[in-house]
């Protein structure tokens, strides 16, 4: 996928990464919460990818993980 944001795609899966793991959520588990495969995810969360994703899902991915969507597209500098 071209984009001219990649840092914040990264940032964006380190983010969902991050809180997947603070909620206890392997990505098998978070994956099938969230109607996506374990691909889907594993792109999305990978550094050496640019994978987007909807509103719908990343709206669903703060309703399983029970943080605000802002979160996960908040910046942090």
């Amino acid at each position: 996928m071209q984009t001219e944001f990649p840092e914040k795609y990264r940032i964006l899966g380190l983010k969902i990464a991050y809180y997947r793991k603070k909620a206890g959520y392997t990505q098998e588990v978070f994956a099938e919460k969230i109607n996506k495969s374990v691909n889907f995810l594993a792109q999305v969360e990978g550094t050496g990818t640019t994978r987007g994703v909807s509103l719908e899902t990343l709206f669903k991915m703060a309703s399983v993980l029970q943080i605000p969507a802002s979160k996960l597209l908040e910046d942090d500098d």
